[in-house]
């Protein structure tokens, strides 16, 4: 993933990340259940954006019976409250963080002819930004800043 970040984190791949997740999301106050697990794993085999019923899809085949999609969409929107992963506005579709436990805002970068997906780490825009909305009278601002264009590969 391509960074310019104003911090450093840890990115972590396979069972590092699986294992950050669930000490991230315990250290919440919140439960690391089967499913959850099941479906961070399956998120996390991803390399792009994918969607809650390509997850649910997926999930229902390994196990042989059905998996719901609302089950996986809620199941998300806790992974992307406890930064787990990060939602992708504009393909309804969702992407796991690398390093859990490391809060901030991501800018993505996402390719329109192959669908993959980098982040941006500049804190110091992301601020600007939430700093812009608090002064304008809201509260709990969360910047959504999404790039679009195409990536190193297809832009050959």
């Amino acid at each position: 993933m391509a960074t310019a970040q104003k911090h450093s984190h840890v990115e972590h791949r396979g069972e590092a990340l699986i294992d950050a997740a669930q000490r991230s999301l315990e250290s919440q106050g919140d439960r690391w259940t089967g499913m959850r697990s099941e479906v961070f794993e399956e998120l996390a085999r991803h390399s792009r954006p994918v969607s809650a019923y390509d997850i649910a899809e997926n999930l229902s085949k390994q196990r042989g019976s059905r998996v719901a999609p609302n089950s996986v969409y809620r199941i998300l929107d806790i992974f992307v409250r406890s930064n787990l992963a990060n939602r992708i506005e504009s393909a309804n579709a969702f992407l796991v963080n690398s390093h859990p436990g490391c809060r901030h805002d991501c800018i993505f970068l996402i390719c329109d002819d192959c669908g993959a997906a980098d982040h941006i780490d500049d804190d110091s825009l992301t601020g600007a930004l939430r700093e812009a909305g608090r002064d304008a009278g809201y509260s709990d601002v969360r910047p959504v800043i999404e790039l679009r264009g195409l990536c190193t590969n297809c832009s050959k």
